[in-house]
């Protein structure tokens, strides 16, 4: 790479744990209808559930009071009876019973029960009924928010500079758009239904605490201010381990995508160890971070179990002694300890799930940091376009740095004609590369401008620059498909197999292509097996020559290929060069020794230009590089 490499930072920062909340919650505006209809069934079938205790209490009180009155005499009031028991010195007896609605004489009425507990089972099957509409419409919510997501981040890669891939491991970015957005589906679908039902759940609770006893709903709301200090001292602990987690998950998976493309490379150079080394380092740490990630934020729910308990116990204690006064019957205290537990459930679920969020937090940060990423510049509108390209390409005192403080070209000026080939030559980092990333826009130079034709190409739209553009670089991109598809990847427009099969003959891949099992309409995999990498230059090669380009790039373009089958393509450049402008960026001598122009570079400035024969005259820094890396190539060509 012509740019600066690196491990790639992102993830590094402290979780911003609110604000990147919020930001998630806000992608879901565009769902407001639907996440409006799933609060309202929500709400209803919570106030129908929240019911439920109390009717059941209303059965068990008609149980109770059946109980109670049919070991009494008939024909006495209810107050009789309470009176006799005082006169009789059964106070508490009477304290407790005088809470209850019973009759003398009369046992339980199986009907008025029956009814109750239809009335309870039908309020049961509605709420279910409505709870099940409402995670529907909170799965339709989320599907489509996720959906937005993945599209944002896709269209969001689309704008991003060449900078940004050049500083970041392509697996980490990989990992940011797969499974980061993944996490974020599955942690909002496990728990974006359960806590807006849990919260109405909690309201509804309370309203039902606080009608049958505000004493008993008081005692209950004790242990809350325990319950939130439980909660904020554990999430603040998991959460940095939650964004170490996704972190070192987006390390590991760059350095396995690295491994498994460069397998070859890695076993060549008998680095399976260090790979294997360096493998189980990334893998450990993300096995640390993740133990303490889930371990630190799993002790929320034992913690919150004890405070249900304790919460569990003082209501049954107070209760029991409201129910021994006659304050409450045995059905509202019944009532009440139900709601005891749906009051600690829902809190206690909410704790459960601390984990999912805060780890759906922390990949959400992620996400928005690559939505974040600075984009390239905008292109001009309406961007200037060409009438009549023919390749006249200027430079003028143009200036270009990586790095803020590290210059690499300083007032570079250059004019090439229409039609003239350019071998651009040099050491490893003068700037040879870097000056066609600059001509593709790939890059914006720091100073100075660059034109075509004498139209400044940053006034251009980049794709009306780049489609005038035909490249090669030295290394090549096949996708999956036959090898016909893959040349007519080059083409603006729709191509017939004729032309095809010109551009591979003009680029001398007609003979191997067809020595194929099935020529051109044989199927290649993503990785090209199955064809040489000079075989597969040559396709690439061919490609560049169907785009019918006005100016050719050629980035160590024939690297890759033998130096008969070199020559072959430089006599075929020579003819496709007829009006189109040419820049061979390569060491191989036949490259050089054909074009019409040399161009040596030294620490981004061009200290020589000429013609091969003029170069080697002035026995300077050609000549020089001519005989350190030239002389024995040019022995064997000649």
């Amino acid at each position: 790479m012509a740019g600066p490499m690196g491990a790639g930072a992102p993830g590094q920062q402290s979780m911003d744990f609110k604000g990147s909340g919020k930001r998630l919650l806000a992608q879901f505006r565009p769902e407001k209808k639907v996440l409006w209809a799933m609060l309202a069934t929500g709400l209803v079938s919570v106030a129908l559930s929240v019911t439920g205790p109390k009717i059941l209490g209303w059965a068990t009180d008609l149980v109770f009071a059946g109980i109670v009155g049919r070991d009494m005499p008939a024909g006495a009031t209810r107050e009789q009876v309470l009176a006799g028991m005082r006169e009789s010195g059964d106070d508490g007896v009477a304290d407790m019973l005088s809470g209850m609605d019973f009759t003398p004489g009369q046992g339980i009425d199986f009907g008025a029960v029956g009814e109750v507990l239809l009335l309870a089972l039908g309020v049961f099957l509605l709420a279910s009924a409505l709870m099940a509409v409402s995670a529907r419409l909170s799965n339709r919510a989320i599907n489509h928010t996720v959906f937005r997501m993945r599209r944002d981040v896709q269209t969001k890669l689309s704008r991003l500079p060449l900078s940004y891939f050049d500083q970041r491991q392509r697996g980490e970015v990989l990992s940011r758009a797969t499974n980061d957005i993944d996490n974020i589906g599955q942690t909002l679908q496990q728990t974006m239904g359960q806590v807006v039902n849990s919260l109405l759940t909690v309201i509804g609770v309370l309203v039902m605490m606080f009608w049958i006893s505000p004493l008993l709903a008081l005692v209950a709301l004790v242990t809350v201010p325990l319950s939130f200090v439980v909660a904020t001292r554990v999430g603040k602990r998991s959460q940095p381990h939650f964004v170490s987690q996704w972190t070192s998950t987006g390390t590991l998976n760059a350095h396995i995508e690295e491994m498994y493309t460069g397998h070859s490379l890695v076993k060549v150079f008998g680095r399976q160890d260090e790979s294997a080394e360096r493998f189980a380092e990334e893998n450990d740490a993300l096995y640390q971070a993740s133990f303490k990630a889930q371990f630190t934020s799993g002790i929320m729910q034992p913690l919150m179990m004890f405070v249900s308990n304790i919460n569990y116990v003082l209501v049954a204690v107070v209760g029991g002694l409201r129910v021994a006064s006659g304050a409450l019957s045995i059905g509202d205290v019944q009532a009440f300890i139900q709601y005891s537990r749906q009051f600690s459930m829902p809190l206690t679920q909410i704790a459960s799930m601390a984990n999912l969020v805060q780890s759906g937090v922390a990949s959400a940060e992620r996400v928005f940091e690559l939505l974040d990423a600075d984009e390239q510049e905008p292109d001009p509108v309406p961007g200037a376009r060409l009438e009549k390209p023919r390749g006249r390409v200027a430079l003028e005192k143009v200036s270009f740095r990586y790095e803020p403080d590290r210059p690499l070209i300083e007032d570079l000026s250059l004019t090439v004609e229409p039609g003239r080939t350019v071998a651009i030559v040099g050491p490893t980092g003068a700037g040879k590369t870097t000056l066609v990333n600059l001509l593709m826009r790939f890059y914006e130079v720091t100073g100075g401008r660059i034109t075509l034709d004498g139209v400044e190409i940053a006034a251009m739209a980049r794709e009306d620059l780049r489609s005038r553009i035909g490249m090669v670089l030295q290394d090549t991109w096949l996708f999956g498909g036959t090898i016909a598809e893959n040349i007519a990847y080059g083409a603006s427009r729709e191509v017939s197999r004729e032309e095809v099969e010109e551009a591979a003959r003009a680029a001398h891949a007609d003979r191997f292509i067809r020595t194929l099992p099935d020529g051109y309409d044989t199927v290649l995999d993503d990785e090209g097996s199955g064809v040489s990498a000079g075989e597969k230059q040559l396709v690439t090669i061919a490609r560049a020559f169907l785009s019918d380009p006005v100016i050719l790039v050629l980035d160590e373009a024939t690297s890759s290929v033998d130096t008969r089958t070199e020559v072959l393509i430089q006599q075929a450049m020579a003819r496709l060069a007829h009006g189109r402008t040419s820049f061979v960026i390569a060491h191989r001598l036949s490259t050089i020794r054909d074009a019409d122009t040399i161009l040596v570079m030294e620490n981004g400035a061009i200290v020589e230009q000429g013609s091969h024969t003029e170069l080697l005259a002035a026995e300077g820094a050609y000549a020089r590089l001519y005989a350190a890396q030239f002389a024995e190539a040019a022995v064997e060509v000649d």
